[in-house]
């Protein structure tokens, strides 16, 4: 027997009063391997079948070079397991960069939209589909609605989401900087922080490292700290040089050297 337009209208509704008030738990997480992190995040980890919030600062708001980079390597160990999508505004998406972060570029399915609108609708048609385990996609801003549509195509198939806030270059200032999606499971902000050398001795370069601020988690709280793509450590191969206190730096790890 079909299900009556009203019937349907009301389930709906609970379902969006349920992600309001944070009451759908997530089935799994993806844990960072440090405490730091984890702690701060709802059930120890990144929520998976939910979408995720990422934003730069600076000209990093029209790059999203920082922004694009750590949300590769949270989204690296699910596009080994399913298929990942990529849905970009301008064509400029490096494959080499992906590359040394360890997501293999060649299996991505990269897609181009038009605007946001059609950005958005890609990504939640991907994030309900069967078999996607991960998207990531560069938006300039996200509304209410449209966060609620997203968070229900990841509860439909269990994809998890990694939206990039980013303004397309020339439009105008400041949009990305408003708060929007609040239906995200968390929104993190990005900035590319100085790398370290293993040996300042012979002017080698270090792992690239990033200011990583986890600013809202739902069920969670606030974070900060340094870190930097380390292969050895975690799922995310993102390990943490320094916490970040009012700013600066609270403790640091000594440097490891090689051989």
């Amino acid at each position: 027997m079909p299900v009556s337009p009203p019937v349907r209208l009301a389930a709906m509704r609970a379902q969006i009063a349920a992600l309001e008030a944070g009451t759908r738990t997530p089935t799994s997480i993806l844990a960072f391997g440090d405490s730091r992190i984890d702690d701060c995040l709802a059930g120890g980890g990144l929520p998976l079948g939910r979408w995720h919030e990422l934003v730069g600062e600076g000209l990093e708001i029209e790059t999203a070079i920082a922004p694009a980079a750590v949300a590769a390597l949270m989204a690296r160990p699910l596009a080994a397991k399913g298929a990942a999508l990529w849905v970009f505004r301008r064509g400029d998406l490096h494959a080499p960069g992906l590359q040394g972060l360890g997501f293999a570029a060649q299996a991505l399915i990269q897609v181009q939209a038009r605007d946001d609108a059609e950005a958005l609708a890609v990504m939640e048609d991907a994030l309900g589909t069967q078999g996607v385990s991960a998207v990531l996609g560069e938006v300039d801003a996200i509304d209410l609605t449209a966060g609620r549509r997203l968070q229900l195509a990841c509860e439909k198939r269990g994809g998890t989401g990694f939206l990039i806030r980013r303004r397309p270059y020339g439009s105008m200032a400041g949009r990305t900087t408003q708060e929007g999606g609040s239906a995200a499971a968390s929104r993190w902000r990005i900035a590319p922080a100085p790398s370290r050398s293993p040996d300042e001795a012979l002017g080698l370069l270090g792992p690239p490292c990033w200011r990583v601020e986890l600013e809202r988690s739902r069920g969670g709280r606030p974070g900060a700290w340094i870190l930097e793509q380390d292969e050895s450590h975690g799922p995310h191969a993102l390990r943490v040089v320094a916490d970040l206190a009012g700013g600066d730096l609270a403790a640091a790890e000594p440097v490891r050297r090689a051989g």
